[in-house]
Order: C-alpha cells, then sequence, then structure tokens
C-alpha cells in the first residue's frame, strides 16, 4: 500500500510540475501551455497527491500514515527535482512505472 501512496505522490508531482512553463518546455519541448491543459495537470497533480494519502493512512492507521505521508511526500520530490534538473524525460516515463506494480499491492490485499 506504501508504494501505491509513492507512486501516486510521485505522479501528482510531476503534473504540478508539468503544469509549469519551465518544466513543460524542458519535457515536450515546447513552453506554451494551453490553459486547459494547465487546469487539467494542476487539478489532477492535487488530486493525486491528495489520493495518495488514502493508501498510506490504510496501511498504517491514520496518526501514523500521516506521518509516513509526510515522509512519502519528502522522499518524492526530492528524486524528481534531480530528474527534472539532469534527465526530464525519464521523470516522465517513471511517472506511470510503479503505477501498475501499487494496483496490483492494492488487489492483491483486498
Amino acid at each position: 500500500m506504501i508504494v501505491l501512496g509513492f507512486a501516486l505522490a510521485y505522479a501528482g508531482f510531476l503534473a504540478l510540475c508539468l503544469a509549469m512553463e519551465r518544466h513543460h518546455e524542458q519535457v515536450f519541448r515546447r513552453r506554451a501551455i494551453p490553459p486547459w491543459r494547465r487546469r487539467l495537470l494542476t487539478a489532477l497533480g492535487w488530486g493525486l497527491l491528495a489520493a495518495s494519502m488514502l493508501p498510506v493512512a490504510q496501511a498504517a492507521g491514520w496518526a501514523l500514515g500521516l506521518v509516513f505521508w509526510a515522509g512519502i511526500l519528502t522522499a518524492t520530490a526530492m528524486p524528481l527535482a534531480m530528474l527534472l534538473t539532469y534527465a526530464p524525460r525519464i521523470a516522465l516515463a517513471l511517472a506511470a512505472a510503479p503505477i501498475p506494480a501499487g494496483l496490483m499491492l492494492l488487489l492483491r490485499s483486498v
């Protein structure tokens, strides 16, 4: 469950980063972001960050889960910042990679 929380937090932070012109240009080689895409990425990013709290809280309980979640947010933001600096295209590829594994773990625990 914590793996799913990690994957959702990483994808959420990436969506928020791609809503900014600088990071959007690094990944897609196009600086201008249509307004509808910016709003979509921003909403998706905040939604994924909020959703990342639920599997962690379910796995560890609400009291300890919120502490784990704060640590997960920190642990996902730093590698993403490094990847956007040195390898922006790899950051996009890694966003979708852990989600299937986290979903399989979620289905396995049910």
